[in-house]
């Protein structure tokens, strides 16, 4: 060291001396403290400190720049504005375009095409990853393909303060798989892909976990049409019904043939059960009508089976097996049929779905029946009308609750062919009790939300009065509040016509919905049905009598009669007798009957009633 002011600083590695005498990196810092006479440096003072950790860091940090540097995927870092801020050779190479050209801008991102470069960015926001494959264009102009993966990489806090991406160049792959389909992966016949590309697609969602339904479909009594006809018209027909089906479904999709008369469909990027039901419909829907071969007309139907992704298996071979599984289930029913393989799946959404094929099989096979129950005039004690209710009668699982259909049967649009075959029963049953003289009185039929909005309601019931001859001043429409008062300047208009043609309207459930009295006073009813909600307390609370007796008010001041629905205990009526309520409905004096029971009830209890005296 020239001079004290100068320090003697290095680093290297030295041997412990240590029972495991082991190396370490250290930094030595020294100072000359005292010289001779003539300037010698006598003694020196300094420090040592061990660097082995930082070392150790420094030569991962190397090794972590030289494989990015050197690997042959291209990777690029982002910014949380999704600027690109860093990218490695491979990057260039793929692209053709330098750091500079993409530093601190997004142009990365608007190389992608089909909305690739907005799902990317949608995902990274909620902290989500994104893979998949893209089409890109190089800086030249060409378009070339990418396998990607994007992924949030957070900082010491756990916070998310860049996006890595990293893609290799899959062209060669993508055209080497478009000649391998071309050449070995097309059905000749329906010219969909074969049970081959079928594996291939398959395999590649469940490489990505990507959610998806796969369905497998066999064409029923396809034997009998091939001994009949001829194989030749049997492939005729196979090749009509892969386009009728693969053209009817609006998702994206992937129908295969796997050979013979069976099908496979895989439904991307879905897994929800009522989307996989619209799928199922729209199949359905496809087959209904009939196929000509041969100047013969044929209709055809098949069996679906179901599976879903993780829930039914994790592998092609699994998921093949479930969905067969399901399909040869639904082969044991008649007619179009699915199955959903359901050990995993949830039993309500099942049950759901169960009920709503059962709804449609009752209508097919008429298991809906009518019950009636009676209203009793609360000072005569005569049947003054009865309500017409609903029942599905299933042949082997007996009554089906209306609690668990109707609600079903109200979302997927069924309750308006439920509504009519119960107002044709109801009114048919009705005219005969009054050609055999046993009644001649009201019968109440509940109109649902969807059956009010029809445009053509009015000329539906006349058809079904012709048809049944019972007079118009005979029937009785029941109406639920929340239906008309979503739109009541249009209710009232529908309200105005039926009521016209001579046609009672009971508002029913009253109170319980949004009651607007406003609106109340202008429509056109003649009778107020008290909800049971308000029946059920009516003998010990307070509060509730007050309800009823405002409502039975309301009533009178309206000039429109009054129903009780519910009452099943003489607590119940007694209260309303007290309350002047003309009319009630419920246990007490009846349940709901079936068109044979309700007739001897008739006879047991009822005097004929004429409808003049219920006006």
């Amino acid at each position: 060291l020239a001079n004290d002011s100068e320090f003697f600083e290095a680093s290297y590695r030295i041997k412990r001396r240590d029972n495991n005498e082991s190396w370490v990196w250290i930094v030595d810092r020294a100072k000359v403290v005292e010289r001779s006479a003539t300037g010698l440096a006598l003694r020196m003072a300094g420090t040592i400190r061990d660097i082995t950790l930082l070392k150790d860091a420094e030569v991962r940090l190397n090794l972590q720049a030289n494989v990015m540097s050197n690997i042959s995927d291209a990777i690029y870092v982002m910014d949380l504005q999704f600027n690109v801020v860093e990218v490695n050779k491979a990057f260039s190479v793929i692209t053709g375009l330098s750091f500079e050209q993409v530093e601190n801008n997004k142009r990365i991102l608007t190389t992608y095409h089909g909305g690739v470069a907005t799902q990317i960015q949608e995902r990274l926001k909620k902290g989500l990853n994104w893979v998949g494959e893209a089409k890109a264009e190089r800086s030249s102009g060409d378009f070339y393909y990418i396998e990607l993966h994007v992924n949030p990489m957070l900082d010491n806090d756990n916070e998310v303060s860049h996006y890595v991406a990293a893609f290799s160049d899959i062209t060669q792959r993508k055209n080497t798989e478009r000649e391998l389909r071309n050449l070995s992966n097309i059905d000749p016949l329906t010219q969909l892909p074969n049970r081959s590309y079928f594996q291939y697609a398959h395999r590649n969602l469940i490489r990505r976990k990507e959610p998806h339904a796969l369905l497998t479909m066999d064409v029923d009594n396809f034997k009998k049409v091939n001994d009949s006809m001829g194989h030749d018209e049997g492939d005729k027909l196979l090749c009509l019904i892969a386009e009728r089906i693969d053209s009817k479904i609006n998702c994206q999709h992937l129908l295969c043939r796997l050979g013979g008369d069976e099908f496979a469909l895989l439904l991307e990027d879905i897994n929800d059960i009522s989307m996989i039901t619209q799928v199922l419909y729209d199949i359905e829907w496809a087959m209904q009508d009939p196929f000509y071969l041969l100047e013969e007309v044929l209709v055809m139907s098949c069996s679906i089976g179901v599976a879903i992704y993780p829930n039914d298996g994790e592998t092609t071979e699994n998921m093949l097996q479930s969905s067969d599984t399901a399909m040869y289930h639904a082969k044991s029913e008649t007619g179009f049929s699915y199955q959903f393989f359901n050990p995993s799946m949830n039993e309500t959404a099942v049950r759901r779905l169960q009920v709503e094929s059962m709804i449609r099989q009752a209508l097919k096979n008429d298991w809906f029946e009518v019950y009636y129950q009676p209203k009793i005039d609360i000072k005569t004690e005569t049947v003054m009308g009865m309500e017409a209710l609903v029942r599905l009668v299933h042949p082997e699982l007996g009554m089906i609750s209306p609690a668990e259909f109707i609600p079903i049967a109200e979302d997927t649009g069924l309750v308006i062919a439920i509504g009519e075959k119960v107002l044709d029963k109801a009114c048919y049953a009705t005219q005969q009790w009054r050609k055999n003289g046993l009644f001649n009185g009201r019968v109440a039929v509940n109109l649902a939300a969807k059956q009010f909005s029809q445009e053509d309601l009015l000329q539906r019931i006349e058809h079904i009065i012709e048809c049944t001859q019972l007079p118009l001043e005979n029937l009785e429409l029941e109406i639920t509040e929340s239906t008309v008062i979503d739109n009541p300047e249009a209710a009232i208009v529908t309200m105005q016509k039926l009521v016209d043609k001579g046609i009672h309207l009971a508002l029913d459930d009253f109170g319980t919905g949004y009651s607007s009295l406003s609106y109340l006073k202008h429509f056109p009813i003649h009778t107020l049905k008290i909800d049971k909600a308000f029946i059920d307390d009516l003998a010990h609370e307070k509060n509730e009598r007050h309800m009823v007796a405002s409502i039975i008010s309301i009533a009178r001041n309206m000039n429109v009669s009054v129903v009780a629905e519910g009452v099943e205990e003489f607590e119940q009526l007694e209260a309303l007798r007290q309350l002047n309520c003309e009319t009630i409905q419920g246990y007490y004096y009846s349940r709901p009957l079936s068109e044979m029971d309700f007739t001897s009830y008739l006879l047991k209890n009822g005097a004929m009633i004429n409808v003049g005296n219920l006006n």
